[in-house]
């Protein structure tokens, strides 16, 4: 049975539900429209949406024109307050929320009715006494929200979750 769904080339071990038609992915850069987050993030994000797709799928990725198409931007990088809390009489945020939003045009030249164009968000709550500064010069914290849009993408491009 094992040999049987894996010659078929439609499902793989890791969650994928990729045509064996499909051959390659172009990953066009993600640029950040949103009026702040950190300068790195239009090309951290790329680079590991792409990494992403590698380690995770046998597609050879290709400059432009791949059998899956994915662009977008950035749209929306904001820090505020997460939850608030009375301290001696006084409001002030137990924690703050960063949340990112990115929105992803997906194209799949093989079968058009599995593109789609969506906003994925996600978000980590960071203790009061980090301010987004120190948050956005640390790329292991913004690397933990994008990582979880990023894998929300591939669930809904490649693995039909």
């Amino acid at each position: 049975m094992v040999l049987g769904l894996s010659s078929c080339g439609i499902y793989s071990f890791n969650g994928t539900n990729i045509d064996p038609a499909v051959r390659t992915i172009s990953i066009a850069t993600i640029q950040n429209n949103s009026p702040s987050g950190p300068a790195f993030l239009t090309q951290r994000f790329t680079e590991d949406l792409k990494d992403y797709f590698q380690r995770n799928t046998n597609l050879k990725l290709v400059p432009r024109d791949g059998d899956l198409q994915f662009d977008g931007n950035i749209v929306a990088y904001d820090f505020a307050p997460a939850s608030i809390q009375q301290v001696n009489g006084v409001s002030q945020a137990g924690s703050n929320r960063l949340t990112i939003q990115v929105k992803i045009r997906f194209t799949n030249t093989k079968d058009d009715k599995q593109s789609f164009e969506q906003v994925f968000q996600n978000f980590d709550d960071y203790a009061a006494n980090r301010n987004i500064s120190t948050i956005n010069n640390d790329p292991s914290a913004v690397r933990t929200t994008t990582d979880k849009i990023i894998t929300d993408i591939f669930n809904k491009s490649v693995a039909n979750w």
